[in-house]
């Protein structure tokens, strides 16, 4: 049985709090937290620098709240546009927080095997050959240029098309493909490696 807070568009609650009522944002943070994490861990392969970078994603997103503008003004149902401008300022902060890591930190193998990205979840799923290949992607995707997991992520762990993942990204569709395919070929290419080391 869902509540009714469950079932308020976000244009709603988004009126509740330009209104005054600065609660009603924690029904904002309920309904995308889980999707950001994940987006978020994917992008920067570390749980605690994934929940920094969602954290501060929703404080800048309930700072900037009254920039927000559904297309039409009489639209309530546009959770999926908000869910877009929100993952739009998600992804900065991760890009932004990857340009501050990389400046500290010089990347090798050593490096991103303490820094595989792999779920807590994951790590007690008992069918062990699944978690293996899991940890495999991520080492993987670790690997990737920041551009290419962004692009590949968005794609296929948040399952958005070649138009959203532009309109949160700022990159044209045909690059993104271009993203996608180049990323995809370097996993085939790391995970092959992998199985014949």
């Amino acid at each position: 049985m869902s509540t009714p807070e469950a079932t308020t568009a976000d244009a709603t609650i988004i009126r509740r709090v330009l209104a005054g009522d600065v609660n009603a944002f924690a029904l904002i943070v309920d309904r995308y937290h889980a999707r950001c994490l994940r987006v978020a861990t994917h992008l920067l392969a570390d749980s605690d620098d994934a929940e920094d970078a969602v954290q501060d994603a929703f404080v800048r997103a309930y700072r900037h709240l009254g920039s927000y503008r559904p297309r039409s003004s009489g639209d309530d149902s546009g959770g999926d546009r908000f869910g877009a401008w929100l993952l739009r300022i998600l992804v900065n902060q991760c890009r932004t927080r990857s340009a501050r890591m990389a400046r500290y930190a010089r990347f090798d193998t050593e490096l991103s095997g303490q820094r595989s990205g792999v779920p807590a979840e994951l790590a007690a799923e008992s069918d062990h050959e699944a978690a293996e290949r899991r940890t495999d992607l991520a080492q993987a995707l670790a690997l990737l240029s920041p551009e290419h997991r962004e692009a590949v992520v968005l794609r296929f762990a948040d399952e958005l098309s070649y138009e959203e993942m532009a309109s949160i990204t700022g990159v044209g569709v045909s690059a993104l493909k271009m993203r996608v395919q180049r990323a995809c070929t370097r996993l085939r290419a790391l995970l092959a490696e992998h199985l014949h080391a």
